[in-house]
């Protein structure tokens, strides 16, 4: 906007020049030829007529020049430009310039039509008539230039009043201006403080994350070295006992034992209370003779030998299982567990979750070896091993091998 107005200045200052240097040059060559006419004729009221109408042009030209001047000063303010509109209503504007110019040129040419036909007897009241009529033509021009001197001052009060209006308006929009680049600033500020703490939050997050998953692992790792060591959960896992014990060969010889010696124990000391009584002694053979005390420490020197035999074998038993349990486990590798009585449950070593197991249940006779596969959450995600080894090929052993592979590639992608 500050360009497009200096440009309008410039513009409006070269009009101003051309239009001065133009009347200038129309003043000079009517005076010119204003002159040669009164050298002609040498008429005193003639030269008066002409003088008077020269100053009435001039008086218009000024005239029009101050509006131009008055132009050029409120320029860029929507207000001033109707006060020019309504001053140009009132009677100023290029259009009564030319009006004037008109009749200036319409007086001129009558006047030489009479100084060319009339003879110096007959035009002298005619001219001093048309003297007359210039002269209150420019009383009339002055006092409209007075009046339009009066609204141009009145315009550059007003042009000053809005300008200082601008300016006021100008420093506003400046300070509102800086108010909102404060308040940008600030909330940029702001927004970048947010920010910083919430990625910080995060990281401290993330961190927290990769600890907790190295705390899982870590923990994963010492279950799975618990469980091929040979512990497991009793709620969980129970133990499988083989038909031909040992350990519940023991017990139970163990326990034969006991019952034997307990009742020899009571006879024995039936036969002491009838002693000490002084009855006679029983000779059937039913009664026992009562052997020497040393036979009997020996008897329980046997019994002592027997249950700690008896310990070891369980210990022996106990640890055989369990390396039975991590062979099984190892070569196969497969976890068998027993659920319930003719289910049991088989646990991958490459599950991806502890709950990914496979459940068959014992459908023949024992030790006919007929197994059925139950549906489990992991068994319906192996629907294409299942229709291939065990509906057409008919194979536990394969699909159980099958299962190992493809587990164990998952890890190898994963």
């Amino acid at each position: 906007s500050r360009g497009i107005s200096e440009k309008s200045s410039d513009c409006s200052s070269s009009i101003v020049v051309y239009r001065r240097q133009l009347l200038k040059e129309n003043r000079d060559k009517e005076a010119i030829k204003t002159m040669k006419t009164l050298k002609k004729t040498h008429r005193p009221g003639v030269r008066k007529k002409v003088e008077i109408e020269m100053q009435a042009s001039e008086l218009s030209a000024d005239n029009n020049l101050g509006y131009s001047v008055w132009h050029k000063n409120t320029e860029g303010s929507t207000k001033i430009i109707e006060s020019r509109k309504r001053v140009c209503h009132q009677g100023n504007g290029w259009g009564e310039f030319e009006i004037k110019a008109r009749e200036r040129d319409g007086m001129r040419a009558i006047l030489e039509s009479y100084d060319s036909e009339l003879v110096a007897s007959e035009y002298s009241p005619q001219l001093s008539l048309r003297v007359k009529e210039a002269e209150d033509m420019l009383q009339k021009v002055q006092a409209h230039n007075a009046e339009m001197e009066i609204q141009l001052s009145k315009a550059q009060e007003e042009a000053g009043t809005f300008k200082l209006q601008t300016q006021m308006v100008a420093a506003e929009l400046e300070d509102l201006r800086e108010q909102q680049k404060s308040n940008t600033e600030t909330s940029t500020l702001a927004t970048a403080e947010e920010n910083a703490t919430l990625r910080q939050k995060i990281e401290e997050l993330e961190a927290e994350r990769l600890r907790l998953e190295e705390q899982n692992n870590i923990l994963e790792m010492r279950l799975e070295r618990h469980n091929l060591q040979g512990d497991y959960d009793p709620v969980k896992t129970k133990v499988i006992h083989l038909q031909m014990n040992p350990t519940s060969i023991a017990k139970q010889q163990r326990a034969e034992e006991v019952e034997q010696l307990w009742a020899e124990c009571q006879r024995l000391r039936g036969r002491l209370r009838k002693m000490e009584a002084g009855g006679a002694m029983p000779t059937d053979d039913t009664t026992l003779i009562i052997p020497p005390s040393q036979e009997i420490l020996d008897l329980r020197k046997q019994l002592e030998s027997a249950e700690l035999k008896n310990q070891r074998l369980k210990e022996v038993f106990q640890k055989k299982i369990q390396e039975f349990r991590t062979a099984c486990y190892v070569l196969t590798g497969y976890q068998i567990d027993i659920t319930v009585e003719n289910q049991y449950r088989l646990t991958s070593v490459y599950a991806e979750h502890m709950e990914d197991s496979l459940l068959f249940k014992s459908t023949g006779p024992v030790g006919s070896g007929s197994m059925q596969l139950l549906e489990t959450d992991f068994s319906c995600t192996l629907t294409g091993l299942v229709d291939l080894h065990l509906f057409h090929q008919k194979s536990i052993p394969v699909f159980l091998s099958a299962v190992t592979i493809e587990l164990f590639s998952r890890q190898t992608v994963s």
